[in-house]
């Protein structure tokens, strides 16, 4: 009965997620729910190693706790990723335990279900530390076999897959078996996502969190624990759905984001595939800009969650609406590092949700708006990928910017987006750039709207 109580709240949280509004009740919720299925199950008659269980719960919750406190914003997405992870290798952990502790051999279909999530959790660790790893700097290329990458992931998937399930279906697998197992699991994640960078990083995270889920689900028959087959599969159910949106928002099928990575090789050998010249303003020649117009829209981007600029873009948008000027935001779904990255810093920054507007609801307006204002975004409103067949990202949905009067774009330099890609938006008539920190680019917006009265 609790773990079914637990498990309905469970499942509220999550739905209570599905909105900003209700998203941090939701947390609540399903976390009392994670903590209330935990304690019920130090009451599982025959149950060992109680003081070693609690021992971990403690440094691992408290280690937790502290990050969780210090991680900054920007951070998050690597956050996410790490421990991602370690629940993937949590239930791979478990897999070769039940597999390792079966003296008399295992029945046929657990020990395939024990299998089957060691070789997804394996491969959501190892992927997922190679997805950190990249999110967070230290790996800053992408990487490849010259010849024959794919073909390689292939045979050693089916080289895992056919080993892993002789001995699952054994019952009773040797430890030197299991090893070899699981070096060929943890290596066939870090190759699949060692090639992938760019735009598709977002989907990928995405999609080592479903597998995550679902190693979790498959470990909970293992230990027949319902509490723990039902969050799985709802993890790895909702991670999946995800997934297939956001490759869908990028169209581009999963076996491509896996297979085909963008890593912008492609538009390097392009020469002059994109003409003009770019052109600067000042932050004083923006803000002119902005407070005579009548509609401005902001995209924000991961230059702005680098910046941490959420705060001072908002106070801007406010002294621009006290000045009569109608100001929306535009997210991508598949801005920033994370899904809903864009959108957890602009409700940290205090943008009431009906500013927030995403790809399908704001794209219409942009030939009506007189400004659109874009803040460290690169590939989410780069035109070629609506007019440029030979471009790697053509036909990605993209934020129409560049059918707006005016367009303004807050860079750091001018370096390529995290596709590789460069940007034709940069280079059109209507565009300027504004070089700079989006922090302090913004504020020196603000000092000159405030002069302007």
């Amino acid at each position: 009965m609790i773990y079914f109580l637990a498990t309905f709240a469970f499942i509220m949280g999550l739905r209570a997620m599905s909105a900003p509004a209700t998203a941090v009740q939701g947390m609540r919720i399903a976390g009392v729910a994670m903590v209330v299925a935990v304690g019920a199950t130090f009451f599982t008659p025959g149950l060992h190693n109680l003081g070693w269980m609690v021992a971990a719960i403690a440094v691992g919750g408290g280690l937790a706790w502290i990050w969780a406190r210090r991680v900054a914003m920007t951070e998050m997405p690597q956050m996410v990723a790490i421990y991602n992870g370690l629940g993937g290798g949590a239930a791979a952990a478990i897999a070769a335990v039940e597999l390792l502790g079966a003296q008399t051999g295992l029945p046929t279909s657990v020990g395939v279900l024990a299998i089957l999530g060691a070789v997804i959790g394996a491969v959501a660790f190892s992927g997922s530390l190679v997805a950190w790893a990249k999110l967070d700097g230290r790996v800053r290329k992408v990487w490849r076999l010259k010849r024959g990458h794919n073909d390689v992931v292939l045979l050693l998937a089916i080289l895992t897959l056919g080993i892993g399930l002789t001995l699952g279906v054994s019952g009773a697998p040797s430890a030197g078996g299991l090893l070899l197992f699981f070096v060929l699991a943890l290596a066939l994640g870090a190759l699949v996502t060692l090639p992938i960078g760019g735009a598709d990083m977002p989907v990928v995270i995405s999609l080592l969190n479903a597998f995550t889920g679902l190693a979790v689900g498959f470990e909970g028959y293992v230990l027949a624990n319902p509490m723990l087959i039902v969050a799985g599969i709802v993890v790895g159910a909702s991670g999946t759905l995800l997934t297939l949106l956001m490759a869908k928002a990028m169209n581009r099928p999963i076996r491509n984001v896996l297979f085909a990575p963008i890593t912008g090789e492609a538009a390097e050998h392009e020469p002059g595939s994109v003409t003009g010249r770019l052109k600067t303003y000042a932050p004083t020649d923006a803000a002119a800009a902005l407070r005579y117009a009548q509609q401005v829209v902001i995209v924000p981007g991961y230059g702005m969650a680098v910046a941490g600029a959420q705060h001072k873009v908002w106070e801007m948008a406010q002294l621009l609406e006290e000045a009569g000027v109608t100001v929306k935001f535009a997210i991508h779904p598949v801005a920033g590092r994370m899904p809903g990255h864009m959108n957890v810093l602009l409700a940290e920054a205090g943008v009431p949700y009906e500013k927030i507007f995403d790809l399908d609801e704001i794209n219409g307006e942009f030939p009506q708006t007189d400004v659109v204002l874009v803040i460290g975004a690169n590939d989410v409103v780069n035109p070629a990928a609506r007019t440029n067949p030979s471009s790697p990202i053509y036909g990605m949905p993209i934020l129409d910017v560049d059918r707006a009067r005016e367009v303004i774009v807050i860079k750091r330099g001018q370096g390529r987006g995290y596709s590789g890609i460069e940007n034709e938006l940069f280079y059109r008539d209507h565009c300027h750039l504004v070089y700079g920190n989006a922090h302090e680019v913004v504020a020196d917006i603000i000092a000159e709207l405030k002069t302007m009265g």
